[in-house]
Order: C-alpha cells, then structure tokens, then sequence
C-alpha cells in the first residue's frame, strides 16, 4: 500500500537508500550518530538497498572498526554498496570494505592501508615557557604517551608492539570482507595509495563507475525500483542556533586543537591527496578535494523521519 484515500505517498514506497559517509572518522559523536542511521535504514521493511557514499581519508582505527562492523551488518540483511565519491584512504576504505560491492569513479584515490600512532612533544615549550609538571601515579606505564616528556626505549618498544597488533588486524580485516589472501593484502598495506583502476587490478575494489552506476547496482541486487532517498542525521543543535558556516568552523577549531594535543592510533593517511581537476585547457590543476554536495538527480523534496533514528530524508525523482 503506497497511497491512502488515493493520495500517492512517497516513503510508503520500497526506496534505495543513500547514506554519506564523508570525511576524518574522528568525532565520536559524528560517528555514533551514522552508526544509529545504518541501525534504523538496516530495520526499514521499505528500504531494499543502500548506497553509502564515502569520502574520507579515515581517521580513529576505534570508531572506524565501530563503522565499518554497522556496515557488515546492514549488508548481512540487504545489498549495500559502497561508492567512493573522492578519498577511500585507510579507515576510510575500511568501511567501504563492510558493503557487498565497491565501486569508485576512474580518478578516485583508493588505498593507504596502514597504522600511524602520533603524539606531540611539548618538553621544550614548557621549559620555555617556565611550566614544570607535578606526577602522582601508580603504574609504571601510566604517564606512557604523555606530551610532557620523550618517551622511553621500553616504551618505544611496546607502542611498535601496539602498532603491529593494529596493522595486522587491518590486513585481516580487509582481507576477511574483500575475500582476499591476507598475504595478497600485504602487498598492498605499505600505506601507498591507488587511482581506482589500479585498486581494481589489486582487487581493492569491485568496478569503476560513478553514483549512478551505484544506484543501479543496489536496484538490480536488491530487486527495486529506482525510487532513491538521501538519509542524513538531524542537525545538530549548534547548527540549528548558528549559521551553518560559523557552526562548521567552530567544530573544525576544536577538532583541531583535540587532535593536537592527544594520541592518537589512527587508521588514515598522514597527507590525503589533493584532488585534481581539469582546466578548460586539459591540464590538471590541484583543488580542495572539496564536494559541492551536488546529486545525480536535481528533485528532491523532504519526507520526514525515517523509522525512529531521527533522519532528514530527502527523495530523488530518478
């Protein structure tokens, strides 16, 4: 039943559903809240497949595991693929990996397999700026990774032992949801990343192709229409009460200023590449790597809630 008193009503309809995943997977908050999303689309009865959209050069190797294992799940119940718009680097990739089928268009970056764990060294600022620290602790281990001092060659030792624990389990992660020989992963986790068509040779990635091909690969496993939704999470409060803009760079200010000063164990590349575009000319400039966030369809109209995750809904006329 699609219509009531003959009126024709749009999210009664069996829908493809697409999910953004787009940059760092480093705010918790961000991350748990696309995670309750891929909970509710994966509940939908009129949701038969979905599209997620990613475009990030990853971030936290915890909350890209907490991501990319809601992936896993929403595609043990109905077709999921995964569309790399731009960055599939590290922890990003990861989660493209939880989909049944990964496509990317030709100039995509795809790859970057590997672990950083970073912290900075602030001794000499603070003895420049005259700041001594006082330490109570109990634990031999418990001031390890610490701004305030260099580490010691016991604990260089056990953060290498941390870091080889996180490489190899990102092999067998890969290797696992990509139906690889972990040694065929291997080769590639040197940290390099791919253009698309190389990443599909090394079998990083199933096909080239753009949203569109997405679209009709989610229609034709998941046996519906073409009838597309966007699900996004409700805006936060902040966005709500400020601009957009002003709410954007506040969040990007303290993003920053917690990366600076914590450690971190992180799945991503230490320098995403630039994206390149094509002057009037032909020749290839450097951009931003930025989205203008446009769509393959122009339509689109709100819906409402989707289940009871609190989604903005969007449908496309395709």
């Amino acid at each position: 039943m699609t219509d009531i008193f003959g009126v024709n009503l749009p999210w009664l309809r069996e829908r493809i559903v697409v999910i953004d995943i787009h940059g760092p997977l480093n705010s918790g908050a961000r991350v748990s809240e696309q995670v309750r999303l891929l909970q509710t689309v994966s509940k939908d009865r009129k949701t038969r497949a979905a599209v997620i959209d990613v475009d990030s050069p990853g971030g936290s190797a915890a909350l890209s595991e907490h991501l990319q294992r809601a992936v896993v799940r929403l595609a043990k119940r109905k077709p999921v693929i995964a569309h790399i718009r731009n960055l599939g680097l590290s922890g990003g990739y990861l989660v493209a990996c939880g989909a049944t089928k990964v496509i990317a268009p030709s100039t995509a970056i795809i790859g970057s397999i590997g672990v950083i764990i970073s912290r900075p060294v602030v001794r000499e600022l603070m003895e420049r700026m005259g700041v001594k620290m006082f330490i109570s602790r109990v634990g031999e281990y418990k001031d390890m990774m610490q701004p305030w001092r260099e580490p010691t060659e016991e604990e260089e030792e056990k953060i290498n032992v941390l870091r080889d624990q996180f490489y190899e389990w990102f092999i067998k992660q890969v290797a696992e949801t990509r139906n690889m020989e972990p040694e065929g992963v291997r080769k590639c986790a040197t940290g390099e990343f791919f253009i698309a068509q190389r990443a599909k040779e090394l079998g990083l990635i199933d096909d080239i192709g753009d949203l569109d091909t997405a679209l009709d690969m989610a229609s034709e496993l998941g046996k519906v229409p073409r009838e597309v939704s966007h699900v996004r999470p409700r805006r936060a409060l902040l966005d709500r009460l400020i601009s957009p803009v002003t709410a954007t760079v506040t969040r990007q200010v303290m993003s920053e200023i917690e990366a600076k000063l914590s450690t971190k164990i992180e799945l991503r590349d230490s320098q995403p590449p630039r994206a390149f575009a094509l002057s009037k000319d032909g020749a290839a400039t450097a951009g931003t790597g930025e989205d203008d966030e446009n769509r393959t369809c122009d339509k689109a109209t709100h819906m409402g809630p989707i289940g009871d995750a609190g989604a903005d809904i969007s449908r496309d006329s395709n």
